[in-house]
């Protein structure tokens, strides 16, 4: 039997992001679609530790099912070499893995330095002589785009932008994670071109497919409400009994505007806001509570795992994600939005920011960016809600969000594939 390969290169778990949940949804739906050999490469513990990113407790991660490999290579080489250490050893081992003759689909998420990584290995690959039948996919998300192209341009730094335009192009298959996304990197494209003379804008409007994030619908629409009402008791809450947050604690997710925006609600007078995350904001948010009105209704959850943050989902009054637009990171997508619409539970709160328009539909009250007030209003009408109303809504949200079902999207990235592979022939 011939074996076929998924290699995931990504900033996988136990980092606190959407994307690092897709590649283990990618990984699982390969496995029903007949792949007998998945690997997530990725980062050592220890250097995710280190690097400030937001991180699940280690002991709340979820097991991958047998046939799913996680490789965290070492890095190469001493202290004498300052960086690119952990990055040669992401080589490295990717090399060995496409000079084995194994027929493998190699996909990076994030861009920076993943995708670097793929196209460096085949290269390196190829030059061995060795077989290589590698057919490599990147997938450009928010802080692709926002962190790194934009601020390259931003900052004139012309080599920098080309390069990750340029390796993302490397690519057989080029995808986004929103149209939002496809449009932000065309923009950025269309500035440096304008700047340098560069040609990459009508290479990555012809390339550049959207590819929404894939999402374990099941885990989320099915879940056991008897163990939903243990959680809550564990926490020390109750059904209904609390407006919800559920992200990293960063600026852009509007943290801060929410804890205004409960502050001034009445009808979430009676009610707790449970703040589920961690992040850089963690502090600040901490004490801009603790100094708050609601002080003694306002509560911090640091340690949310990923099997109890569907529960917390289930059992909310109301799910709010007030994202707002920041020169280091703007929602592209919003995946925590659609698992709080699989989940149940009461209303979606959240903004047009971004890419968040795709991800809800027009199943989420929407409210303008950095405004407090306008949420608070929000928070008066869903709170509010008639149980059929709301009910409405929740089977309605949960349809719509049924079409991000993680077969459903590797289904679509695998047709692009075969497609590409018959023009080749």
């Amino acid at each position: 039997m011939t074996t076929r390969r998924l290699v995931l290169v990504v900033r996988a778990d136990p980092v606190i992001c959407g994307h690092s949940g897709e590649a283990r949804n990618l990984a699982e739906a390969a496995l029903d679609r007949g792949f007998d050999d998945v690997r997530i490469v990725t980062w050592p513990l220890d250097v995710l530790e280190r690097s400030g990113l937001p991180l699940k407790p280690l002991d709340g991660v979820l097991p991958y099912s047998p046939g799913i490999s996680v490789e965290r290579p070492g890095p190469v080489g001493d202290y004498k070499v300052p960086d690119g250490r952990w990055l040669a050893g992401l080589t490295g081992r990717l090399v060995e893995l496409f000079t084995d003759g194994v027929p493998t689909l190699a996909m990076s998420l994030y861009l920076t330095p993943h995708a670097t990584a793929v196209t460096d290995a085949v290269r390196i690959a190829r030059a061995t002589g060795l077989p290589v039948k590698v057919t490599t996919i990147a997938e450009a998300v928010g802080s692709d785009v926002t962190n790194v192209v934009r601020a390259a341009v931003e900052a004139d730094q012309f080599g920098a932008a080309a390069q990750v335009l340029a390796t993302y192009l490397e690519h057989d298959v080029c995808l986004a994670v929103s149209a939002y996304t496809r449009e932000v990197i065309l923009a950025e494209a269309a500035e440096l071109d304008a700047r340098h003379g560069t040609r990459f804008t009508p290479q990555l409007a012809e390339r550049v497919a959207i590819s929404y994030p894939a999402i374990d619908t099941a885990s989320y629409i099915v879940h056991d409400e008897s163990a939903t009402d243990r959680e809550l008791v564990h926490r020390g809450l109750v059904r209904d009994g609390y407006v919800l947050f559920l992200s990293r604690l960063a600026q852009a997710k509007g943290v801060d505007d929410l804890i205004e925006a409960f502050c001034r609600s009445r009808a979430a007078a009676g009610l707790q806001l449970v703040v589920a995350g961690t992040g850089p904001q963690g502090p600040a948010l901490h004490a801009q509570a603790a100094a708050s009105s609601a002080a003694d209704r306002i509560v911090f959850l640091d340690d949310v795992d990923d099997d109890e943050k569907v529960h917390l989902m289930a059992g909310c009054a109301a799910f709010a994600l007030p994202s707002k637009p920041r020169p280091e990171f703007t929602e592209t997508f919003g995946i925590a939005l659609v698992e709080k619409m699989l989940a149940g539970g009461g209303p979606v709160i959240t903004t047009a920011t971004g890419g968040i328009g795709e991800a809800v539909g027009d199943h989420a009250v929407i409210v303008p960016a950095a405004d407090p007030a306008a949420l608070a209003d929000a928070l008066d009408q869903v709170l509010q809600l008639s149980p059929q109303d709301r009910a409405h809504r929740e089977h309605a949200a949960r349809d719509h969000a049924r079409q991000f079902d993680r077969t459903v999207v590797l289904d679509a990235i695998l047709d692009q594939v075969e497609a590409l592979s018959r023009v080749r022939c």
